[in-house]
């Protein structure tokens, strides 16, 4: 039964097989059921193709590029279907792709050549989530043409650094998986204006993502963050920002153990601190080289270096003006006094150089980056 759609663009949706009707005779197979009804409703117009819930378990229908030679739109979602079968290489006008709670994931699930076919080229978004994918399959790193990818709901336990591959991507939804990292190579993707990773296992997030500087909307609830880098700071045109779920920072922060400094780290300490000259004739290039990695503590009151051994805690910064974001500190010593906010403490203790309306509202602004 053809149904009208928007524009000059016909589509074609297929209807649920009615379980009233009487049966003469044994049902047929649904394949064969399907590709009976799509000959029968042939269209050389047609643009939208939307097959109704049922039951498959074979490959898209041969010929179904013949009855629909127009067609940019296809819709498969919740039709059971394990494999998509070579007949979708054959769309060369397809530009959409949905295929949503599907049984796909296994061997054969996409078909051999998707990389190379005219399809890499027109195809701009895929919807796979609610498959059963254990990864992103390497045939998908092919469609450069791809402005939105979901695979949400999957199996995924990581993000292939391949990823980069995909650089029209502008779209990408990763949520509800077992993802527990995410490759530096994800900030390379220059047009991504909207990232989902929520409902993952992720612990950290790499500064690297901070080059993505298109990004709009970055959705991290429900992981296992405890911090976030610094460099966050620099997305200045971040809208949206979602971090609820996530370990709350004080027990990170409870949690922290300090190795104390080694001899060697204390002998350097002292040389850098107190500006003791030395030449490089005068040590092994070793020690040298070391000494050239000291890292100044950020705290003006200080003064001091550290170089393996340092105190980690969690400052709050201001960000956009509308969050105060929890960011990794790092400190000299213990006893080296921050003068941030100290997340060991209260969430509405404040530095000596917050005001105290900044204090009034501080536990207010934590809330709404942990909880969203």
């Amino acid at each position: 039964m053809a149904a009208a759609a928007d524009g000059d663009s016909p589509e074609l949706e297929l209807p649920r097989r009615g379980p009233a009707e009487p049966e003469l005779e044994s049902e047929p197979e649904p394949e064969l059921a399907l590709a009976a009804e799509l000959s029968a409703r042939r269209s050389a117009e047609a643009r939208q193709l939307v097959l109704s819930p049922r039951r498959l378990s074979g490959p898209l229908p041969a010929g179904l590029s013949q009855w629909f030679p127009a067609l940019e739109v296809l819709d498969v979602s919740g039709t059971g279907l394990a494999e998509m079968g070579a007949e979708l290489l054959s769309l060369p006008c397809l530009h959409t792709l949905l295929a949503k709670n599907n049984r796909l994931g296994g061997p054969g699930s996409l078909p051999k050549g998707l990389g190379q076919a005219p399809l890499a080229r027109s195809l701009r978004v895929l919807n796979l989530s609610g498959n059963r994918f254990a990864e992103v399959p390497p045939a998908l790193l092919r469609l450069h043409g791809l402005r939105s990818l979901s695979l949400g709901g999957n199996r995924l336990h990581s993000i292939p650094p391949d990823i980069q591959e995909l650089r029209s991507l502008e779209f990408l939804y990763l949520g509800g998986n077992f993802i527990t990292s995410i490759p530096p190579e994800l900030a390379k993707l220059p047009c991504l204006k909207y990232l989902v990773l929520c409902d993952n296992k992720i612990q950290s997030i790499p500064p690297q993502l901070a080059q993505l500087h298109s990004l709009r909307s970055l959705s991290l609830h429900n992981n296992l963050l405890t911090y976030l880098p610094r460099e966050i700071l620099n997305l200045v045109h971040l809208e949206e920002l979602s971090l609820r779920g996530n370990p709350l920072v004080v027990r990170f922060v409870r949690d922290l153990t300090y190795n104390p400094p080694s001899l060697q780290e204390l002998a350097g300490r002292t040389i850098k601190t107190r500006n003791v000259p030395y030449a490089p004739s005068d040590l092994p290039e070793t020690l040298v080289r070391y000494l050239s990695l000291a890292s100044n503590c950020p705290n003006p009151k200080c003064g001091g270096v550290y170089f393996d051994s340092c105190v980690r805690q969690i400052k709050f910064v201001d960000f956009c003006g509308k969050y105060r974001l929890p960011l990794m500190h790092y400190l000299c010593s213990p006893e080296c006094s921050s003068p941030y906010s100290s997340a060991s403490q209260s969430s509405t203790s404040q530095s000596e150089s917050d005001s105290e309306d900044e204090a009034s509202v501080a536990a207010h602004r934590m809330q709404k980056v942990l909880l969203g």
